[in-house]
């Protein structure tokens, strides 16, 4: 063995730092959109559109951004050219939108077919924002992840096996017309919950929700709840218990009467009086975990 050869199998191997970034998908066009389909939706597909120069460099193929991928895996090259990214995903880094570039890039220059590999710590490098156009996502809802699959994979008795476990797991879910970033979902057959990812930094948002709480108007209308919220890679979404049997279409006039509430309560720029501070403190300690 010669000893450069050596030196190099020797040699201690780089240790790649962690990056943390409180709000990944800052600067994006469709932020609240972003955290709703990592956080919020089972089933759902939006066409990306690379950068120019990511093109000219890596070739043309269609980049798909995807709420799961089989096995939660990071990123998928199908066998036609078309590249899947998946946005929940078991391994992650302290900044979900440079895991999410460097999956891209990874996957772009993998073979059709192929398994893309991708680090668990991607390190300093481009991030979602580097190398997408930022365009407002086109998403899609699905009922179920065959869109995972090209035709020939549709054939295999494994494949669809681990198909129909996955589309046993998806919940229903609508995305509300009302509200950007807006869902409902049916958690149980007697409770539904509606969902909203708030685009404003998490300290206003909070202050225009205890100004409502504070003044009656939190509620969705009779028989909801709120439930609380959830902070979620620094926006807050909001969460309301409502009965199950409606649907998601009955819910979206009564969020729209709400987001303009929210709207209005947002203009006031005067410090919280003591019953919107004692509100505030009442939501802080109703914060959520759904998982």
């Amino acid at each position: 063995m010669s000893k450069r050869r050596k030196s190099r199998e020797t040699a201690p191997k780089t240790k790649v730092r962690d990056i943390f970034v409180a709000r990944p998908f800052e600067g994006l066009a469709d932020e609240p959109e972003w955290v709703a389909l990592r956080e919020l939706v089972p089933a759902a597909s939006a066409p990306l559109t690379l950068k120019p120069e990511i093109v000219e460099e890596y070739g043309d193929r269609s980049v798909t951004l995807s709420t799961v991928l089989p096995m939660a895996w990071p990123a998928m090259s199908r066998r036609d050219g078309q590249i899947f990214i998946g946005l929940q995903r078991h391994v992650q880094s302290g900044d979900v939108s440079r895991d999410l570039a460097v999956a891209i890039l990874n996957a772009l220059a993998t073979e059709p077919g192929d398994t893309v590999p991708v680090p668990a710590l991607p390190g300093e490098g481009p991030r979602l924002q580097d190398i997408l156009v930022d365009n407002p996502l086109e998403i899609t809802m699905h009922d179920g992840f065959e869109y995972w699959l090209d035709a020939e994979q549709m054939q295999d008795a494994t494949v669809k096996a681990s198909l129909e476990r996955a589309n046993a797991s998806i919940y229903p879910t609508v995305r509300l017309a009302a509200a950007k970033a807006a869902y409902w979902c049916r958690v149980a057959l007697d409770k539904s919950h509606v969902r909203w990812v708030l685009s404003e930094p998490e300290d206003r948002a909070l202050d225009a929700l205890s100004r409502l709480s504070a003044a009656g108007d939190l509620l969705l209308g009779e028989d909801t709840k709120f439930a609380g919220m959830f902070r979620a890679h620094g926006l807050l979404v909001p969460v309301w218990d409502v009965p199950g049997e409606p649907e998601g279409a009955d819910f979206e006039a009564p969020l729209a009467d709400f987001a303009k509430r929210y709207a209005d309560i947002l203009a006031v720029d005067e410090p919280l009086d003591a019953a919107a501070r004692r509100a505030k403190q009442g939501l802080i300690g109703r914060q959520l975990t759904l998982r």
